[in-house]
């Protein structure tokens, strides 16, 4: 095992993505991803609390990033335009990560319960952005339906992205938006 060899956490990484697209994310074991990224479980263990943090360990960092940008958005701004500056600013989050993206999306669609999490952490999303907004001193129910309305216009963004649109996701999740104010000319 290459166990003081640099990149640890990034070859596990790719590890997991590679058996999680070959045998599925139920029959992937940390015993395997180890094996295949050469190193042990115990550096596995080092870098993530179990198989499907590989998959979302990122979410707490996007999280803040949108809440800090809500709390420090110009105050002159709608809710709606609030939001969309907030998911806008998430583009250096997502740099230089579209092939593991896309591997990661493509380990979520084939795995109900890895979809469920996807949700979850949509939702918790959300009720945070929500939050973020009422502490502006946005009233509900403006609140709670910008946030969602956020939540929702970033996840379409976030799959055209994937999907090859562009390879800006600031890009796709502005025309997103911008999509939505079609909707309600």
């Amino acid at each position: 095992m290459g166990r003081w060899k640099p990149g640890a956490r990034e070859r596990l990484v790719g590890a997991a993505l590679e058996l999680f697209a070959e045998d599925g994310f139920e029959q992937t074991t940390v015993a395997g991803i180890a094996q295949r990224a050469g190193v042990t479980e115990r550096t596995f263990f080092r870098h993530f609390t179990d198989k499907r943090e590989v998959l979302f360990e990122g979410s707490a960092t996007l999280q803040a990033t949108v809440v800090d940008a809500i709390a420090s958005a110009p105050p002159d701004l709608t809710p709606l335009e609030v939001v969309a500056g907030a998911y806008e600013a998430i583009g250096p989050f997502f740099a230089d990560r579209l092939p593991f993206a896309r591997r990661r999306a493509a380990a979520i669609a084939a795995n109900t319960s890895l979809q469920e999490r996807e949700l979850l952490k949509l939702a918790t999303l959300g009720a945070a952005s929500a939050a973020a907004l009422r502490e502006r001193g946005v009233p509900e129910p403006a609140a709670t339906l910008a946030a969602e309305i956020g939540v929702t216009v970033f996840s379409v963004g976030f799959r055209k992205w994937i999907g090859g649109q562009d390879d800006d996701v600031t890009k796709c999740i502005r025309e997103t938006f911008d999509e939505l104010d079609t909707l309600t000319a």
